[in-house]
């Protein structure tokens, strides 16, 4: 093997080393774009076979409430991408609108609404947490939540969980 051979193949070990085994994901928001783009990138990343765990927390949890998470909105007030001036997207109704119309977009793609998007998450092996300080501050209960969820946890046991090589955290 030569000089040139040995380093080609050591640098394809590095990289081989360096793939993304475990991905977290923590949700904070209630938003639509927010829970989508969470449960877009869990579902990614299990069909890549990447370990996903989705960690709710604060109003990120009305995305794994039974009650709430089939109403998820699109706010369009402090939204730098909402193409009119934040004026208009405080009108009455306006919220409703570009959230009725966001939702016949996503079902022209064929995306799922939340609850069959997190069911499909969850049978495809990615692990679903609720937070305990928010769910103690918003008075839920378990059986509040989805049946599949895997857990109530704190945030250290979050931690203890994320912990490891090759385990990436991204908070939306």
């Amino acid at each position: 093997m030569t000089t040139l051979e040995a380093v080609q193949e050591e640098v394809k070990q590095v990289k081989k080393d360096e793939k993304i085994k475990k991905i977290c994901f923590i949700l904070s928001k209630s938003a639509m774009d927010s829970a989508y783009a969470a449960m877009v990138m869990a579902n990614g990343a299990r069909m890549e076979g990447i370990e996903a765990e989705m960690f709710f927390t604060f109003f990120g949890l009305d995305a794994i409430t039974k009650k709430k998470m089939t109403d998820l909105h699109q706010p369009t007030v402090g939204n730098p991408s909402f193409p009119f001036p934040a004026m208009i997207g405080g009108l009455p109704g306006m919220e409703a609108l570009v959230t009725s119309q966001m939702k016949k977009e996503m079902e022209r793609l064929d995306m799922p609404p939340v609850d069959e998007f997190m069911e499909m998450i969850h049978l495809s092996g990615g692990k679903i947490y609720a937070c305990k300080l928010a769910m103690d501050m918003f008075k839920l209960k378990e059986e509040d939540l989805v049946e599949y969820l895997d857990g109530v946890l704190t945030i250290g046991d979050f931690y203890e969980r994320a912990a490891g090589d090759g385990t990436h955290i991204i908070f939306i």
